[in-house]
């Protein structure tokens, strides 16, 4: 006889937890009686209510959806009222708490973008692109109260390309770790799914303010690279001009050229060249104070001689 298909719970909001929400919604082990994700927020320059875009993909495929800002008694009452058997979890962005945690039969699992006990907390793929990491992945683990702690059932691992951004990273592993959440689900669902404690010195991925965005071109090139690819494209990578926000949308290390004092500008094929402590790097879009985003090139032609970045 068929087993009858495990009933979860799914919370998300954001794009990175659509993949997910869609490889659970079409596996036949799965039902997915509800989802509960971040009400809607304004968007825009008219800051027009939106719903998220988890909702939206409720939405489409007929799933109820509870919309909560926390899980508070009012949210767990109705998920209680679900009596789903397993709670899954990818960047709702709020904590599960008891007596929630011990409502589904099989606890909560969560989908997580680093290579657990390394990047505990909200921004593991921003934080392990600016600590210069090689490699970073996703991992299944059983929540428990004390943050991103639990065993961990499964694991990928990654290794960013020299010029992805923390954008670009999140939106393979949303995809890869879909298909590896389904195969821990699948596997809680027949009763063979184990997990294992987590071993190593933890890390905390903080979540990132603008003030991270900030490039300092007084370090070295790998420095500067490393903290551009992390915070693009949230919160923006940017420095300053006469004291003004200057955003740089898309840079990349230059090659084959002289190095230039940090901060300073020079034209260059591919865009500006900008030095910093060891090697340039180069600009390829940026977006002035009170201005459209715009190639750099088309930027500096414009520009008064002698401009640094950083003044």
């Amino acid at each position: 006889m068929p087993h009858t298909p495990l009933r979860v719970v799914y919370a998300g909001t954001p794009s990175v937890a659509v993949p997910s929400l869609r490889a659970l919604h079409a596996d036949p082990a799965v039902d997915v009686v509800a989802v509960v994700t971040r009400p809607d927020a304004p968007q825009g320059r008219k800051r027009i209510l939106t719903p998220s875009p988890v909702a939206q993909v409720a939405s489409e495929l007929g799933i109820e959806t509870i919309a909560a800002a926390r899980l508070d008694d009012d949210a767990t009452a109705r998920i209680a009222a679900l009596e789903p058997d397993l709670g899954v979890i990818v960047a709702y962005g709020g904590l599960v708490r008891e007596p929630l945690l011990s409502v589904p039969a099989h606890g909560w699992i969560n989908l997580h973008f680093s290579l657990l006990p390394r990047w505990r907390g909200a921004a593991p793929v921003q934080r392990a692109l600016m600590a210069g990491d090689t490699v970073t992945g996703a991992a299944v683990f059983q929540l428990v109260p004390a943050l991103d702690a639990g065993d961990v059932f499964s694991e990928l691992t990654y290794a960013p390309g020299a010029d992805e951004t923390a954008g670009e990273v999140l939106e393979h592993l949303a995809v890869t770790g879909a298909d590896l959440l389904c195969g821990t689900v699948r596997d809680i669902a027949s009763g063979t799914a184990s997990a294992a404690p987590q071993t190593g010195e933890p890390t905390i991925a903080h979540k990132l303010s603008i003030d991270d965005g900030l490039l300092d071109f007084s370090l070295d090139a790998d420095s500067v690279l490393a903290r551009y690819r992390g915070v693009t494209p949230e919160p923006g990578a940017h420095t300053t001009i006469d004291g003004a926000r200057f955003k740089i949308h898309s840079a990349t290390r230059a090659e084959g050229v002289e190095p230039l004092s940090p901060g300073h500008l020079r034209e260059h094929a591919d865009g500006v060249l900008v030095g910093t402590s060891t090697d340039a790097i180069v600009l390829q879009q940026v977006q002035p104070a009170g201005k459209a985003r715009m190639a750099a090139d088309d930027w500096f032609r414009g520009q008064r001689e002698g401009v640094v970045l950083g003044s």
